[in-house]
């Protein structure tokens, strides 16, 4: 029987090719999506640095299919989060870390 791990997926990038408009519109938002107000969630949350070039998305994944599943279900759904708002990107990085494996500590 498997059971459902819980896991935090981490994806990074660059933003890429960005026009006036939305640069400032991320300017004028980027005190709601600072670091310091971050969390894994399962919709995800999304931070940048106030140079508008970096920016992560954290996600909280649950799935029995393990790791690699998690990274899968966590890029997917930071892609098309990126594509739905229109912001270009690139170099995108994912780390994930089973948080059920820190508990069960042999």
């Amino acid at each position: 029987m498997s059971t459902e791990s819980v896991y935090r997926v981490t994806v990074r990038g660059r933003f890429a090719g960005l026009d006036e408009k939305t640069r400032a519109y991320l300017a004028r938002e980027q005190p709601e999506h600072d670091i310091f107000k971050s969390a894994y969630t399962t919709e995800g949350t999304f931070t940048y640095d106030t140079d508008i070039r970096f920016f992560n998305l954290r996600y909280e994944v649950r799935t029995a299919a393990g790791t690699d599943e998690a990274e899968n279900l966590g890029l997917t759904e930071a892609e098309a989060f990126l594509r739905t708002l229109g912001y270009g990107f690139e170099k995108l990085k994912v780390n994930v870390v089973d948080t059920s494996a820190m508990w069960h500590a042999d």
